[in-house]
């Protein structure tokens, strides 16, 4: 089995829990707790359904106070941006989460420690267990410290397949997202897109999905563009 380390963790992310246990079951994804022969306890999902809830009020009074030009339309779209999946996965590598998640045997073998959607998942657990173990201020800071940084470059990751797309159409070009390679196991494909304009090679990008590479190979485009795009 997975072995626990909650001091390492800990001082990752700069907060000691009063209850480990809060700690423990929001890395425990339930392939590990069904492996548990004594002992058991509950795995990661209440947590993460409690987090979930934490995040969005705080993401979502954070722009209500720093955005009062925004309208609604605009506000919901940049919350969406700092709390989907692939933004609080790559919000979690700040402090390297996956190493500390505990999964099944099986689980363990596809890599799903390292699957995005379960990364997000724990990292909302996590703010859930922070909520419950020292209150709503605590989880705030934590919030502010890993998903209220660098908005822009959030966005603009959020986006960048149809800022890309709405770019093209400006100025003529044609657009097109080729696959250029595949590797791994079936369970746990990398996929390489390229992104092609007017049939030349402009960028590329990886990820578990074809739609995820095709996000990070626009974004890679975009970022590296000398006059930066006004995405605002």
């Amino acid at each position: 089995m997975l072995e626990f380390k909650p001091e390492e963790l800990e001082e990752k992310i700069g907060f000691s829990f009063n209850d480990r246990m809060l700690l423990r079951s929001a890395l425990s994804h339930r392939s590990y707790i069904n492996e548990l022969k004594i002992n058991k306890y509950p795995d990661y999902e209440r947590l993460e359904f409690l987090g979930d809830a934490v995040l969005e009020v705080i993401v979502s009074d954070f722009l209500y106070r720093e955005h009062p030009e925004m309208p609604e339309g605009k506000l919901s779209k940049l919350r969406s941006a700092l709390v989907c999946e692939p933004t609080l996965a790559d919000s979690a590598g700040a402090f390297d989460l996956s190493d500390y998640i505990l999964v099944g045997h099986g689980e363990e073998e596809q890599g799903s420690r390292y699957r995005a959607s379960i990364v997000s998942d724990v990292f909302e657990a996590l703010i859930g267990a922070i909520y419950l173990d020292a209150g709503f201020e605590a989880a705030k800071k934590h919030i502010e410290k890993y998903v209220l940084q660098d908005m822009d470059n959030k966005r603009l990751f959020y986006d960048s397949k149809s800022i890309l797309q709405e770019l093209c159409q400006k100025s003529g070009d044609t657009l097109e997202y080729m696959i250029a390679g595949e590797s791994g196991p079936d369970h746990q494909k990398v996929y390489t897109i390229d992104v092609l304009i007017n049939g030349l090679k402009v960028s590329e990008g990886k990820g578990s999905s074809k739609k995820s590479a095709e996000q990070q190979a626009a974004y890679e485009y975009l970022r590296n563009r000398e006059e930066k795009t006004d995405f605002r």
